[in-house]
């Protein structure tokens, strides 16, 4: 019988389910993960006997009309504690196509479901195995491709964000019942006011809360920074674009104007995510196609995170700290006062340009050790903040306690509570069957 979870979604209980949790075949290894009450029942059907919990066993393997399939690994865990919060098995197969087409052909004929992408953390969530801020971890971790993106997620995938949000709640908490506590006994003896201290704690939380406000947000980690190549035609922005991607991603050529739109190529610098943009040379041009790219050129320049500047002394239009004054064809021409002088031909000053440019993006990065906050989180949280900041300045503990009341509910749909179905039906859309 179906039965709603905490999100307000319908729980589909009884249902087992299963799926590859491993890469695509062939491999040396796959891995097939089952979730549901059925999983041990369907262990014993497939091994003839259910195996000892939290203990590889090796074990010939058949379907339920006994045709072999594969000698495999079996684990059998029995739940809660699993990483469903069910009971769980694994198989762990010979990784060849016909053994895991076989294999899973033979959990669809016992009647299980394939599982729906990241139905399975989807569980784990349900039965309080992971919060919520985990399982958005857990999906940046499978979408890491730099070592920063690795190491944030790893930290919220941990539950660092979830046990920060579960204390600033509990803080919420405890100062809402004190207030309610005064609100209810207002004029008893043996209750002493206590406004003052209330309004003390609610102003250093939301202190705390504009601070990690105002820290770096997360799709700048996660999407990568900016990084725009600009100048004039023919200063060499197209072969420093080449020298630092490593290929010969754009078009190089004496002829001036060859570049007519962007080029975007994402790549990692020591470790964190960028996206380095070549652009069209800045200048007057009556060929509309040209004219084109210069305009996308120009809005590149105004909306990078940092700015690799070609160009000539009054050209220079960004403020300083967003700008590094480049000359790439030191090789050949006299460097500009100012500029760091750099050759993709020889390679001179390019260490010395990635150095540079690694310095001044870490700083717009978020801190290392810290968990950088996303949007989602960025925009309940101004609400939270807003409301703490609210109830500090007012006397009136009836409107106090209101605002500490909306700031819990805030805080809450960032841990699991409110009308969040949407927003999970998107997020579980980013794992593979197997998570």
């Amino acid at each position: 019988m179906a039965r709603a979870n905490k999100f307000g979604e319908r729980d589909p209980a009884g249902e087992t389910i299963y799926a590859l949790s491993s890469g695509p075949p062939p491999a040396a290894i796959a891995i097939i993960r089952i979730s549901g009450e059925a999983a041990g029942a369907t262990l014993a059907t497939l091994a003839g006997a259910l195996p000892p919990p939290r203990r590889a066993s090796h074990r010939r393997i058949s379907d339920r009309h006994g045709e072999w399939l594969d000698h495999a690994v079996l684990l059998w865990l029995p739940g809660p504690a699993t990483a469903t919060g069910e009971d769980l098995a694994e198989l762990h197969l010979h990784g060849g196509r016909a053994v895991v087409s076989a294999t899973l052909a033979a959990l669809a004929d016992i009647g299980l479901r394939l599982a729906e992408p990241g139905e399975f953390t989807r569980r784990a969530l349900f039965n309080g195995r992971l919060d919520l801020t985990a399982v958005e971890g857990l999906a940046d971790l499978l979408a890491a491709e730099t070592e920063s993106q690795r190491r944030e997620a790893l930290r919220r995938a941990d539950g660092m964000l979830g046990r920060r949000l579960a204390t600033w709640m509990q803080r919420l908490t405890d100062v809402a019942a004190a207030i309610e506590v005064e609100i209810d006994y207002d004029g008893e003896d043996d209750i002493a006011a206590d406004g003052g201290v209330h309004r003390v704690a609610i102003a250093a939380l939301a202190d705390e809360i504009d601070a990690a406000l105002a820290r770096p947000p997360a799709e700048r980690l996660r999407d990568g920074l900016r990084i725009a190549i600009v100048g004039p035609p023919n200063a060499g922005k197209s072969t420093l674009f080449n020298a630092l991607v490593g290929g010969d991603a754009a078009i190089v050529s004496a002829i001036a104007g060859t570049t007519r739109d962007v080029i975007e190529r994402p790549m990692s610098l020591a470790g964190m995510p960028i996206v380095l943009i070549d652009t069209a040379g800045l200048r007057d041009s009556t060929d509309p196609i040209e004219a084109n790219g210069v305009m996308r050129a120009r809005r590149e320049r105004a909306s990078a995170d940092v700015v690799l500047d070609l160009g000539d002394d009054d050209q220079v239009h960004e403020p300083a700290s967003n700008v590094i004054r480049i000359a790439a064809r030191s090789d050949v021409a006299r460097p500009r006062a100012g500029a760091l002088a750099v050759s993709a031909l020889t390679g001179q000053g390019l260490d010395a340009l990635r150095d540079r440019l690694a310095a001044r993006c870490a700083a717009l990065l978020p801190p290392e050790g810290d968990v950088a906050l996303d949007r989602r989180y960025r925009t309940a949280l101004a609400e939270v903040g807003r409301n703490l900041h609210a109830a500090a300045a007012t006397s009136d503990e009836l409107i106090a306690a209101d605002h500490v009341r909306t700031a819990r509910v805030h805080l809450g749909g960032l841990i699991g509570g409110g009308d969040v179905e949407a927003m999970l039906d998107a997020l579980f859309g980013r794992f593979c069957l197997g998570k």
